[in-house]
């Protein structure tokens, strides 16, 4: 079997962590490291870490060695959103395909084991699969793949949708030819006349890009960013994985996304009538 890098990436969660990380220890993929990448917190996270690292020797812990001056606005808000946490951990990870586990949220057991045989099935360079709102008793189930998909057999979107949309979701001024990194992020994102020659948030990237899967031969080309750097940012200035996904998407053309729900999101207004038609596949 081929090793899978899973990397958490972590900043004061643990609260939250220790089921994060178990629902990867638990993944009926068995052939993995599972990184938590520190990004230097405060709580105890280090010493969760380590009761876990006794039950299972394929957890591993990094504390990221370099200092992000911008990881919190004046809010308190962590708008890096560990993007340096994230590049480290790729760094050090040792997998032939990388994927990540948001530490606040939880995987189906059967998630990685799915994305792996799709990736391989399209000899896909990157997939996103779906998500469902986070609910604690859904915390160790499965989904019934074979299912689902004869229900939905319109299930998979093809490469060339996914890069057609980076496109699609890049504002006018977010090109090589304009220095938009020079350009701060509240005057992209406060200033109305100008915001939408930087921002298109309400174009979405097909699937979750929290818990993206892909080859390793990415990490060569493509790099989490600063805010003021990213091409396809939130409209918060946040959407790390936003835009790391539309970075591959245009880089190697040949992104897939496949709507099966395999992640579990602690949203802040779950719709949990949207849950409601995919329970039937949880097992």
């Amino acid at each position: 079997m081929e090793l899978i890098s899973v990397i958490i990436p972590t900043y004061n969660e643990a609260e939250t962590l220790e089921v994060a990380v178990r629902s990867i220890m638990e993944q009926t993929y068995k052939s993995l490291e599972i990184i938590v990448s520190d990004d230097k917190s405060t709580d105890n996270t280090r010493e969760i870490v380590e009761k876990l690292q006794k039950e299972d020797p394929r957890v591993r812990y990094l504390l990221c060695p370099y200092e992000d001056p911008h990881r919190v606005d004046f809010r308190g808000t962590n708008i890096s959103v560990g993007y340096l946490a994230r590049n480290y951990a790729m760094e050090q990870s040792r997998g032939e395909w990388i994927t990540f586990q948001d530490a606040d949220d939880a995987s189906l057991l059967n998630r990685v084991a799915v994305q792996y045989d799709l990736a391989m099935q399209y000899n896909a360079t990157l997939i996103t699969t779906d998500c469902i709102p986070f609910r604690e008793d859904l915390v160790g189930k499965k989904l019934n793949v074979e299912t689902f998909v004869h229900d939905h057999p319109d299930f998979v979107l093809l490469p060339d949708e996914t890069t057609a949309r980076t496109a699609e979701a890049k504002g006018l001024l977010m090109r090589n030819w304009f220095p938009h990194r020079f350009v701060p992020f509240f005057i992209k994102r406060r200033i109305p006349f100008v915001r939408r020659l930087f921002l298109k948030p309400e174009v979405s990237y097909p699937g979750a890009d929290n818990s993206m899967f892909f080859k390793r031969e990415v990490i060569k080309k493509v790099q989490f960013r600063q805010r003021d750097d990213r091409i396809w940012p939130a409209k918060s200035g946040r959407g790390v994985g936003r835009d790391f996904v539309f970075q591959v998407a245009e880089t190697f053309k040949n992104s897939w996304a496949f709507t099966l729900p395999l992640y579990l999101w602690r949203v802040k207004n779950p719709d949990y009538a949207a849950l409601a038609k995919y329970e039937k596949y949880l097992v």
